[in-house]
């Protein structure tokens, strides 16, 4: 459940915005003036802010931009100043949105959503690329992407192809028919020597002696295997 911060001093306009977010499943919490909005804000795990730019204490524009300083959450100015220098003055400091009193609850209920649903497309959680890390070799798969005892190693995509398939295999004797059609994805027509280049190529890149490789074996009279 989202947290939202209302910093609001007119308590009606305060409780009305705190029912309809309610209703919508937030969890709310009001604070009636700048000093205590402001500590709020940036002690408390909110999600976003709802600001008014007229308070006691501390003002809206000051909060707006001490939260902006150590936080990156939404900020919504709801404001009675109409002036477009206001508006620009806000959103210069880092408010998300500024709507102008008096509006519609449900249209800023819908403007909460909307930003909140924005900055999780932004910075939300972002999966883990799959990576593979055998005996000082890392493949990234997500970046495509090759390390060698902590050494990025620059790879074509078919050598990067071959390798991670090889790699996701490991002590699997592979034909090199099998190998060709696998990462070129067609039948090999007598032209099986582009496998044994490619495995030569990475070799050079991986092994610390590539003629007595450590990890791509040749199973002479078959083909090749990765050994863990």
């Amino acid at each position: 459940m989202s947290k939202i911060l209302i910093i609001e001093d007119e308590e009606a306009i305060a409780n009305l915005e705190k029912d309809y977010l309610e209703l919508s499943d937030f969890e709310v919490e009001i604070a009636a003036d700048g000093n205590t909005g402001l500590e709020r804000a940036l002690s408390g795990n909110f999600d976003l802010i709802v600001l008014d730019l007229m308070l006691p204490g501390v003002d809206g524009f000051s909060i707006c931009q001490q939260i902006r300083e150590q936080r990156d959450i939404p900020v919504i100015i709801v404001s009675a100043r109409k002036d477009d220098i206001d508006k620009i003055r806000g959103l210069g400091m880092g408010a998300d949105d500024y709507m102008t009193k008096p509006f519609s609850p449900s249209e800023m209920v819908a403007r909460v959503k909307a930003h909140l649903a924005r900055y999780d497309r932004l910075v939300g959680i972002k999966p883990e690329n799959d990576i593979i890390e055998i005996r000082g070799i890392k493949i990234d798969k997500t970046a495509r992407r090759v390390w060698v005892n902590g050494e990025e190693k620059a790879f074509t995509n078919k050598e990067f192809d071959l390798l991670t398939f090889l790699a996701e295999n490991p002590n699997h004797v592979f034909k090199k028919e099998e190998l060709f059609q696998k990462i070129w994805n067609m039948e090999s027509f007598g032209d099986i020597a582009t496998v044994t280049v490619h495995i030569k190529k990475i070799r050079e890149k991986i092994e610390f002696n590539s003629s007595k490789p450590q990890y791509i074996e040749t199973i002479w009279g078959v083909g090749y295997r990765f050994k863990i």
